[in-house]
């Protein structure tokens, strides 16, 4: 299995930099915050316009032996707030690539079609990235708007922590284009350094394409 999990924490909005720096104190080496929105529980508060919420959405990945000192951590730092504030869970990484280098895990063992390429990179990017996965074989992609997460040595601006904007892309591929893509994407200057970026794998399972067939 990989050495890495996915660990995705939504919170309400605002309280994602806390989450991610309990994380990062327990050993996890930074995340990525996005806006998300919280739908109402029921169809009735839906009509009357109540119950939505904005929502950070933290995604992290986190190496396997500090994965539960990094959910504990989250866990204590979320105990004092009100009941339901968040939720907490973590899915299978089958590769990551940091600073152009990959540790993998094991080939696709599950023996689904499609794999899920997570690139994230800094703003402005995404579509260099794109290009590089369509050269592989890729076809289309997704771009989410994100922001970085703040560590302790990031620089400051009027002792305040500058957080980088970010880009996600999201691209569903034939297993057996993934490897090709990966390495694709892995030659992109603007991933070379570390910090610079970081794209890692998940099974996409029971792929469906919606609309007319």
């Amino acid at each position: 299995m990989s050495s890495y999990r996915l660990l995705v924490s939504i919170v309400p909005h605002d309280k994602g930099e806390k989450l991610t720096r309990a994380a990062m104190e327990s050993g996890c080496r930074g995340g990525t915050v996005l806006m998300g929105r919280g739908l109402a529980k029921s169809n009735f508060m839906a009509v009357l316009g109540l119950g939505e919420s904005t929502k950070d959405i933290i995604m992290m990945i986190v190496d396997e032996e500090v994965l539960q000192p990094v959910k504990n951590a989250i866990i204590a730092a979320t105990s004092h707030e009100k009941k339901n504030f968040g939720e907490l869970f973590c899915t299978d990484v089958d590769a990551v690539m940091k600073g152009g280098n990959f540790s993998e895990g094991e080939e696709n063992m599950s023996g689904n079609a499609n794999e899920l390429i997570t690139v994230i990179v800094n703003r402005g990017y995404a579509d260099d990235a794109m290009a590089a996965a369509r050269r592989a074989g890729a076809g289309g992609g997704t771009v989410v708007n994100a922001r970085g997460t703040a560590k302790e040595t990031d620089e400051r601006f009027f002792g305040m922590h500058i957080v980088p904007e970010k880009e996600m892309l999201l691209i569903v591929v034939d297993a057996s284009k993934k490897q090709a893509v990966l390495d694709s994407i892995r030659n992109l200057s603007c991933l070379s350094q570390p910090g610079s970026g970081i794209a890692f794998c998940s099974p996409a399972d029971e792929f469906t394409l919606l609309g007319k067939k």
